[in-house]
């Protein structure tokens, strides 16, 4: 992370294989929100659809969460987040962190419930909530309010 420019404005990835979730964080309130979900084949975006959110929003960073197990220890997903990460820091010259996810995705799904919203996880998918979440983690744990 550059010392040279403040971070104001972050995005979210919630990596997986088939849907990629997509969240807006700031880092003055310390929160975020859902914006899509990207749809992925075998981990990998429509790389064009990346670029024109990143020109959108011009993010300061990227946080993409890291799927780990829940003793700590990397998973097989976590390899391929870590490698979906490099990628979008090679293409697009931005600062990419990675935050551990852990628990996100099970989190989400019962905000969803609460919300009244059980309709089934495929009419709405929880994946860019569970960015939104692991972002605010990330901002939590790097000294947002």
């Amino acid at each position: 992370m550059s010392a040279s420019k403040p971070l104001r404005l972050l995005l979210g990835f919630d990596y997986g294989s088939k849907q990629i979730g997509v969240a807006v964080g700031q880092v003055i309130t310390g929160q975020a929100r859902e914006l899509c979900i990207l749809k992925a084949q075998n981990g990998v975006p429509d790389w064009q659809q990346v670029e024109a959110l990143l020109r959108e929003w011009q993010p300061d960073a990227i946080v993409v969460g890291l799927p780990l197990n829940m003793d700590g220890t990397p998973s097989e997903m976590s390899a391929r987040a870590e490698k979906f990460a490099r990628r979008l820091n090679g293409r697009f010259n931005l600062p990419v962190h990675t935050h551990d996810e852990r628990l996100t995705t099970y989190a989400a799904k019962g905000e969803r419930l609460q919300q009244g919203q059980n309709g089934g996880y495929r009419d709405r998918p929880v994946d860019a909530l569970a960015a939104a979440m692991l972002l605010e983690g990330w901002l939590t744990e790097h000294g947002a309010p």
